[in-house]
């Protein structure tokens, strides 16, 4: 189910092709600007030799370098953010009014077979879920790959020692996201069914406050009510809890990888084969790797969210019935 629901977000993706390929550029444009910053701390600190050998001039040019740099950085991920939530809300747009278009269509039976509140919540609070996290997804999604991509190739070349020690160590914070998120998504989906069926709840007993007050039916709609929020709350705090496991296991990782990375750098440097100025670039990057993974895994929820209403969305969407009054046989006289 999982699996359909990223396809059929694809689907809706390749209808942007342009927009995706402004974005990918951008996003490029963005951490190659960022990749060059350490390199330029790294040298500005080869240039202080001592105490009265200090070269300011240098120090200086590779500072105003890595401002400008840092200029174009912002102003390539500023434009970068507005190219991904017009794709995110031209989506959004799309799936809509699809969701809406099959309301239109399907027949009476599908409408008296589900809560008309349940249907509202799927066309509502499921897309706007859905909405929040391609936004969060695509502010993440394009720059991550491209700066974990770049830093492992600059670390290469930096240093291949330390390049190889942490794509050894990288697999376990991978390993450990993919183990909490795949129980997660289940959760998620959980949390976002009893949503819809609170909605169905809350939107019949508004709607049909009279027929409830004139049948003294308020203590079992209480009930009702009652029941299926206690489910809400419990597969909230579950959702919550697990997807917030996810943020400090990686740290943990990640700053384990920065840690070895140190060791691993400080020896090599004492070994004469790296500069305190490489050392600082390396770190540098090493920061930089981890920073996608820390950012996914603060908004997994969010993702995790998304996914599961959008599951729900493109049910309705897909959902597929039989005429009931099949076509003449041509010909056929009765």
């Amino acid at each position: 189910m999982k699996k359909q629901t990223v396809r059929k977000l694809f689907q809706y993706l390749g209808r942007h092709k342009l927009f995706l390929a402004f974005s990918l550029l951008l996003s490029a444009v963005s951490v190659l600007c960022s990749l060059c910053v350490p390199l330029l701390i790294g040298d500005a600190i080869d240039d202080i030799l001592g105490p009265a050998d200090v070269d300011f001039s240098g120090i200086m040019k590779y500072l105003l370098t890595a401002a400008v740099l840092i200029g174009i950085s912002a102003l390539a991920s500023w434009i970068n953010a507005m190219i991904n939530n017009a794709i995110s809300f031209r989506i959004v747009r799309e799936i809509r009014a699809e969701a809406f278009r099959k309301i239109t269509e399907v027949p009476v039976s599908y409408l008296d077979s589900h809560k008309s509140g349940e249907i509202v919540s799927r066309m509502i609070a499921d897309v706007d879920q859905l909405s929040d996290g391609l936004l969060l997804g695509f502010s993440q999604f394009f720059t991550g790959i491209v700066t974990i991509l770049g830093t492992l190739f600059c670390m290469i070349l930096k240093s291949p020692l330390i390049a190889l020690v942490v794509v050894v160590l990288t697999p376990a914070s991978l390993l450990l996201a993919k183990f909490i998120a795949g129980r997660t998504y289940h959760l998620t989906k959980k949390q976002a069914e009893v949503r819809g069926e609170q909605t169905g709840i809350i939107d019949e007993m508004i709607g049909n406050q009279k027929l409830v007050t004139a049948f003294a039916h308020e203590k079992e709609s209480l009930a009702q009510f009652d029941e299926v929020n206690e489910r809400m709350t419990e597969a909230s705090l579950r959702a919550t809890f697990f997807s917030s496991l996810v943020n400090p296991s990686t740290r943990l990782i990640n700053n384990s990888i920065y840690a070895v990375v140190t060791l691993v750098g400080s020896f090599t440097v004492i070994g004469g084969r790296l500069s305190v100025g490489g050392l600082s670039t390396l770190l540098g990057y090493a920061g930089q790797y981890a920073k996608p993974f820390n950012e996914i895994s603060e908004v997994i929820t969010e993702l995790q969210n998304a996914l599961a209403c959008a599951g729900r969305v493109f049910d309705l969407i897909s959902y597929e019935w039989q005429d009931p009054m099949p076509e003449t046989v041509s010909g056929f006289e009765p």
